[in-house]
């Protein structure tokens, strides 16, 4: 698939995802066979991170159709800088990832029939290392939100009491019950086989930093406040989309 096609369906797809109803991201979603996505996490944060990660993780885990199962992963700070994706499985790293405009930034891979089949949530500590245990909480439990397909509740700064708003309010570290009705609602069907804990997916494009494969984001498709997403070929046909959330004050992204 070119990047012109891939740039093409972005759009749709982002369009689309406006007019989806309360706020999944587009239509996309992991392929379940059960209607409970059992996902692997690799933990490659570290320890100052990790009161965020396992309270993210288990409140999603009260949701019916989630049901993540964490792996120790990497702590070196060269595999947290790379956080190269895995087939089948979600993995949460955190890194001074510099000065590049995003705070945090969710990856999802699609397969060919527009499924999720890998994922990945970054957290970037050069803005974040000050930053209260309220808001490391709300941003680890946007950005795997995101992974699992669901969207921003809103992005002017209003609360819902959610971590997926874009608010300050201290009530909006962890997911709402609406969040948990609207995973139900996503995974309520069969897609007749399961792409969580599936070692077929695809890799990154590419496995470096960004000297080696400079803005591996591929395309800008749309700017929104402080969300972004952008748009880049995978292997096998597949395609990465990346749904960034800026640094407070930044309104340009300049690389992964």
């Amino acid at each position: 698939m070119n990047i012109k096609k891939i740039f093409c369906l972005s759009l749709l797809a982002a369009a689309s995802s406006m007019a989806v109803a309360e706020h999944r991201w587009s239509t996309y979603h992991w392929a379940t066979s059960t209607g409970t996505v059992n996902l692997p996490v690799i933990d490659s944060s570290t320890s100052d991170w990790q009161g965020s990660l396992d309270g993210s993780i288990s409140r999603w885990n009260q949701s019916n159709s989630i049901n993540q199962i964490v792996e120790a992963g990497s702590e070196s700070r060269k595999d947290r800088k790379r956080c190269t994706a895995v087939s089948g499985k979600m993995k949460v790293c955190n890194a001074e990832y510099g000065f590049n405009g995003w705070a945090g930034l969710a990856s999802i891979n699609l397969d060919n029939n527009g499924h999720i089949s890998q994922g990945v949530a970054k957290m970037n500590d050069s803005y974040m290392a000050g930053d209260t245990d309220a808001e490391r909480n709300h941003v680890m439990c946007q950005e795997i939100g995101h992974v699992f397909g669901l969207g921003h509740t809103s992005e002017d700064g209003s609360s819902q009491q959610t971590c997926m708003d874009y608010s300050n309010d201290v009530n909006s570290q962890w997911p709402n019950n609406h969040d948990y009705q609207l995973l139900a609602d996503m995974y309520a069907h069969s897609d007749g086989y399961d792409t969580a804990a599936d070692p077929g997916g695809s890799s990154e494009p590419c496995r470096g930093g960004p000297k080696k494969c400079g803005n591996n984001m591929g395309i800008k498709v749309i700017a929104r406040g402080r969300m972004q997403i952008w748009v880049s070929p995978g292997e096998n046909g597949s395609t990465w989309i990346h749904r960034v959330t800026l640094a407070k004050g930044q309104n340009d992204i300049v690389h992964d």
